[in-house]
């Protein structure tokens, strides 16, 4: 073996169960195609043979109500069952990688919250999706598998089964969900999938403040069958027409994310499988082993839903990887953790977590002053900064930056917080490498209780 690996990462859009109903299934096609049908069983069989005529779309219709697509987990019981046999040691070694390894799950967690109407009985809650992960990877002895962040931007309608592009245009959830990921997890991530695909001005910048590694880029060459579908015309949605078709990592563009510049963060290309458009085709999986075949970087990510069936997704890929890794011998690849390939495809250099040292001092009874400072820089130019009354309301706000990537303070007065209505301060910041570092204080004792997270739930270092 002489080349550079192919790493090989599968990203899950963690979400939980999921139902349909066939009417709303009708509702889908009306959206993506635009076709007025009347919802029935019957119809719904007809187009699934393609014998329904549409004027030119039957072949992407039938890909949209796929039977495999339409087989919904629409309960955790579901989901289990399927999650028994895919976390199971003999499902994860059967063909295992170069190496013998077995294949490895990254769990890309979704809050479904502020939201006024749930027709596709999501589980509504924060934390809910995260905490059943979180358990089920402590259960299962899961430590290879990685537990990241995913996040749903909110529609106008404020609807839990409609799409959009803006991170807090019509909710605070992203906020929300994060200040309370710190301080009732003691959690921050350093991996992330988009919502919907989507990249927009607004998440761009956001990450590039905080998170360093985004499985975001579909870019894909062209093809008839995806261009039928309105969903994916024009850049609505998830717009990577601009982005590189490779597999190798690439900084963004601080004006275009689909463009390579100069900003901090690692952004890979992720495809998908088991679902109705831009599919990971041979093609692709040719181009992963030939790139690294010409020593370039190769993080090959793909990436499905929890709430459909993935156990022939995990099959099929495997089967696609292998047959092709048979014309390149001199060309391992690898099952990997997200955080870890990205690591390693790029040779970055290792650092010790940030210090994240936290002193609460008073000036007066109405004022008081948190000094964060960390040796170590920050991956952007402040930590997070989580705050919890205690009337046990969650809030998120910036910090006054010193010295950027260094040190910071917070002043609690009127202006903001007078000390005595908080109950917990959490501070939270990743290093360039990815390792995570939270730091959460009880202000009444100025007890600090600190953990690195470094990819995984079970990769923790807690001090206190």
């Amino acid at each position: 073996m002489k080349n550079n690996p192919v790493y090989i990462v599968h990203c899950i859009d963690t979400e939980g169960p999921l139902y349909e109903p066939v009417e709303v299934t009708f509702e889908r096609l009306r959206d993506i195609f635009h076709l007025e049908l009347e919802p029935s069983v019957g119809l719904l069989r007809r187009l699934q043979a393609g014998t329904y005529p549409l004027g030119g779309l039957e072949s992407a219709v039938q890909k949209v109500v796929d039977p495999h697509l339409l087989a919904y987990n629409d309960t955790w019981d579901k989901v289990d069952a399927m999650l028994a046999e895919l976390m199971s040691e003999s499902f994860r070694a059967e063909p295992g990688d170069s190496s013998g390894g077995g294949w490895i799950y990254n769990w890309f967690c979704v809050d479904h919250v502020d939201f006024d109407a749930n027709p596709r009985r999501r589980d509504m809650g924060y934390h809910n999706v995260f905490e059943h992960y979180l358990r089920l990877i402590r259960e299962t002895g899961s430590s290879q598998d990685g537990l990241h962040f995913h996040y749903h931007p909110h529609a106008f309608s404020r609807e839990g089964h409609r799409c959009a592009t803006h991170w807090w245009a019509a909710s605070d959830s992203l906020h929300q969900i994060l200040s309370r990921r710190v301080i009732d997890h003691h959690w921050f991530p350093a991996a992330h999938r988009p919502g919907f695909h989507v990249i927009r001005p607004d998440s761009h910048w956001f990450l590039e403040q905080h998170i360093p590694f985004d499985f975001s880029n579909q870019a894909v060459v062209n093809n008839r069958a995806d261009g039928a579908q309105f969903g994916l015309l024009g850049g609505r949605f998830g717009d990577w027409r601009r982005a590189p078709v490779t597999w190798a990592p690439y900084h963004p563009s601080a004006d275009d994310y689909q463009v390579p510049g100069n900003c901090r963060r690692w952004v890979a290309r992720c495809l998908n499988v088991g679902t109705r458009y831009r599919l990971l085709e041979e093609r692709d999986v040719r181009q992963a082993f030939q790139e690294a075949a010409e020593d370039r970087p190769v993080v090959m990510a793909i990436t499905n839903h929890d709430f459909r069936d993935m156990r022939p997704d995990v099959s099929g890929a495997r089967e696609l990887i292998r047959r092709v890794a048979a014309d390149y011998p001199q060309v391992p690849y690898v099952f990997s953790e997200a955080i870890a390939a990205m690591r390693s495809a790029l040779n970055l250099p290792p650092l010790p977590p940030c210090d994240l040292d936290l002193i609460l001092e008073r000036v007066n009874d109405s004022t008081h002053v948190l000094k964060v400072s960390s040796e170590v820089p920050t991956f952007g130019p402040q930590p997070w900064l989580a705050l919890k009354t205690v009337s046990g309301a969650y809030h998120f706000d910036n910090f006054d930056i010193e010295t950027p990537f260094h040190h910071w303070q917070y002043v609690f007065d009127a202006e903001t917080f007078p000390l005595q209505a908080i109950e917990t301060i959490g501070v939270a910041a990743n290093n360039s490498f990815g390792t995570t570092t939270v730091a959460v204080m009880n202000p009444a004792t100025k007890v600090v209780s600190k953990q690195h997270w470094n990819g995984s739930r079970t990769a923790v270092m807690a001090t206190t």
